[in-house]
């Protein structure tokens, strides 16, 4: 179920004094199944950017599809469009508001009509995937800790079974564990469903862990669309947009630098470790 945009460009406010140009003509399409990982300084247009894919927001001028629906304001597919694509916001457990955990899980699902069993159904298998005990579906999501908030968010969404899962900045503000249990749920999420993960990250390391493909906003522009591997090779270029390259890239780049054969398309330590092990032997 492709994405496509399609020369869409977005301005907030437009014809006022604080017009703020956020897209300017953006065409791409994102393919069934891709994990992409979406980079780019503050203000390059990311979150405008994930808005347009399931129409919280509409192009000025251009269009955006999904499986082929336009993204207009009054089409009879929008609804149907919100179902295919799922959004959770940088911050989820800012959106949630219902009295119990149950009931904001269940919002998503009862709002498509679905019966009561199919909905419960849903909840508990959410609940379980994002490594909650469903004991705690029955208190105030008000009362869980802020890990626990955002797992909770990321269920009521993912009880929706969408086909597109978008994320904004889904590790945020969490601790080392609680960054690698989110995302590593949601790299299980891609892989036991098979369909589309597109997650906002500053991280660029868990860019490399995680996803496939890297897509990068400069200025509200298209920069760069390739494999994680092509695109973290232009490491001088996105540094010189304040985006940090891999620590483990970096390093690896200082030592090709040095006159070592290294293959500097490494962003992880345990692939650093493969190739700087039988370097280190040679070298005895």
């Amino acid at each position: 179920m492709p994405i496509v945009l399609n020369h869409i460009s977005y301005t907030y406010q437009p014809g006022s004094p604080f017009a703020s140009p956020a897209l300017h003509d953006v065409s791409l399409t994102i393919r069934s199944g891709q994990f992409v990982g979406l980079i780019g300084h503050t203000g390059s247009g990311k979150s405008t950017l994930i808005q347009h894919c399931n129409g919280l927001l509409f192009p000025l001028s251009g269009q955006a599809t999904v499986d082929g629906m336009p993204v207009l304001p009054k089409s009879k597919d929008l609804k149907e469009i919100r179902r295919k694509v799922g959004l959770v916001f940088q911050y989820p457990e800012h959106q949630l508001f219902e009295e119990t955990v149950y009931k904001d899980i269940a919002f998503g699902p009862k709002n498509m009509g679905l019966q009561e069993d199919e909905i419960k159904s849903r909840v508990e298998h959410a609940i379980r995937f994002v490594g909650l005990e469903a004991r705690i579906l029955e208190q105030s999501p008000f009362d869980l800790s802020g890990g626990q908030k955002r797992r909770v968010a990321i269920a009521g969404v993912i009880a929706m079974d969408p086909d597109v899962l978008i994320l904004d900045e889904p590790a945020a503000g969490l601790d080392p564990k609680g960054r690698a249990e989110i995302l590593g749920q949601i790299k299980q999420y891609h892989e036991v469903r098979g369909g589309t993960v597109i997650i906002v990250s500053h991280s660029m390391e868990d860019i490399a862990k995680y996803a496939t493909k890297a897509l990068v906003l400069n200025e509200g522009e298209v920069y760069a669309y390739d494999s994680i591997a092509n695109v973290f090779m232009m490491s001088s270029q996105l540094e010189g947009m304040g985006l940090a390259i891999p620590v483990t890239t970096k390093i690896m780049h200082e030592i090709a630098n040095a006159g070592y054969d290294v293959d500097c398309r490494v962003f992880t330590p345990e692939d650093a470790v493969k190739q700087l092990l039988p370097l280190l032997k040679s070298h005895r």
